[in-house]
């Protein structure tokens, strides 16, 4: 297929079966995706892969850590709560999961167990942590590099047959990442990427977000 085909075919992956995913294919994914567009080619972002023991610990801090009510910590300024349009976009998708998931308005025993999902990575197999040399901040144009290599990553690994959902709440708890991936902190962590081969049996795998028409946000001048 073409690349349109192939990008509109890529959707987030939340469920993913027990395949362990190589050293060799991870380093493949970020091989290709390291091509992504950076700003006077200074390639200002690095990549920590964890797996195993390592990303189970960091499941279960951001888990109790969560539970017990610890606020969230980021390591860069970040607006939690969306609104207008962009508010009723983040509801749209989430009423698609939570249909396909057979998720009630009502439950919230289970809308807290898809929450938790979020905080344990979606139970992948391997976790992909973007970070940036803190003495780059004020670093707008840092993170938009780190952006680009994200979606250079997902693209990668849909074009190798795997699944990534690019992950906020993984992170939240940045203290428990830096601890157990042995970041050092003069780096700061941007995002996480969740990793591993698509479930092909977990519903909301199906669900593929809706993307708006080009007329509500791109403005042509000259043409």
């Amino acid at each position: 297929m073409n690349f349109a085909e192939f990008a509109a075919s890529r959707k987030s992956v939340r469920g993913f079966n027990k395949k362990a995913v190589s050293k060799e294919i991870v380093d493949a994914i970020i091989n290709a995706a390291k091509w992504a567009p950076s700003s006077y080619n200074t390639q200002t972002w690095r990549v920590h892969a964890v797996t195993g023991d390592v990303l189970d610990k960091i499941r279960e801090g951001n888990t109790q850590d969560t539970m017990a009510g610890k606020p969230h910590v980021r390591d860069f300024p970040y607006k939690e709560d969306y609104v207008g349009v962009h508010r009723q976009r983040q509801i749209d998708v989430a009423v698609q999961l939570f249909e396909v998931m057979g998720i009630k308005r009502e439950d919230k025993e289970k809308r807290m167990d898809w929450m938790m999902r979020g905080f344990r990575q979606f139970d992948a197999p391997v976790s992909l942590v973007l970070t940036y040399d803190k003495s780059l901040e004020p670093a707008g144009i840092t993170q938009f590099g780190l952006g680009s290599l994200a979606y250079g990553i997902v693209l990668a690994a849909w074009d190798l047959g795997l699944g990534c959902v690019i992950n906020g709440q993984g992170i939240m708890q940045s203290d428990v990442v830096h601890k157990y991936a042995q970041i050092p902190d003069t780096e700061a962590i941007m995002i996480c990427i969740a990793l591993g081969y698509p479930d092909e049996n977990f519903a909301a795998n199906e669900v593929r977000s809706v993307r708006v028409d080009n007329k509500e946000f791109v403005s042509y001048h000259g043409f």
